[in-house]
């Protein structure tokens, strides 16, 4: 039976965290860089993170960060999956020795099986569009970028809502879809009802994958 993971990213509030386990997200993101209007601190983060039951993943993005800086966050959330958006190469991202994603901005003439292959040691791409500055910019890639024999498991993002996200699942077949702003009543503010339409609208892509391999 087919599972596409969801992971919710950029959550700020306690009634986000709730509203997002309920609807039934695997991964909960916060977002460690400053100049995002869904910023969290270290602290923040872990009092949120507290509310997450067994099974459902922190993960915490971080862009270009220092070493002080990712170990104030590992030291809040000593759980939590890191998610690299910036410009690290493959050591700044094994430093903490700690499981990690790899966003890659995806434009036309991007090598993403040579990206794949600097980046071996990763649990997963995430795979974004490429927007000016960093970190997500609620745009929509082209889907068909992306080569069938990528060597890690796709984590699916850039501009989801509930309305194209099954197209994405049914394209794609990522291991996980990654949702932002397509689930937000204003930046950094989720709605309960957006994220619960989108965790219906992948179980729908999914029983339609099973429906077609079976």
């Amino acid at each position: 039976m087919s599972r596409t993971r969801i992971k919710i990213c950029g959550l700020t509030r306690e009634a986000d965290v709730d509203a997002a386990v309920e609807a039934g997200a695997d991964a909960i993101g916060f977002v460690f860089y400053a100049k995002s209007p869904r910023a969290v601190t270290p602290g923040r983060a872990a009092e949120l993170a507290r509310r997450l039951p067994p099974f459902v993943t922190p993960v915490g993005l971080f862009v270009n960060a220092g070493a002080a800086e990712l170990a104030a966050g590992l030291q809040a959330l000593p759980n939590m999956l890191l998610q690299f958006h910036g410009d690290e190469g493959r050591a700044d991202c094994e430093r903490a020795a700690r499981p990690y994603l790899r966003a890659a901005r995806m434009v036309p003439g991007f090598d993403l099986l040579d990206f794949a292959s600097q980046f071996s040691s990763a649990q997963g791409l995430l795979l974004d569009a490429h927007v000016e500055g960093y970190g997500g910019g609620g745009k929509v890639f082209d889907w068909s970028l992306i080569p069938r024999n990528v060597p890690s498991p796709v984590v699916l993002s850039g501009g989801l809502h509930a309305g194209n996200v099954i197209e994405g699942i049914l394209q794609v077949r990522p291991w996980a879809v990654d949702v932002s702003s397509g689930v937000e009543e204003a930046k950094g503010l989720k709605s309960a009802a957006l994220m619960r339409q989108f965790c219906e609208a992948v179980r729908e892509a999914d029983a339609r994958l099973d429906e077609a391999n079976s």
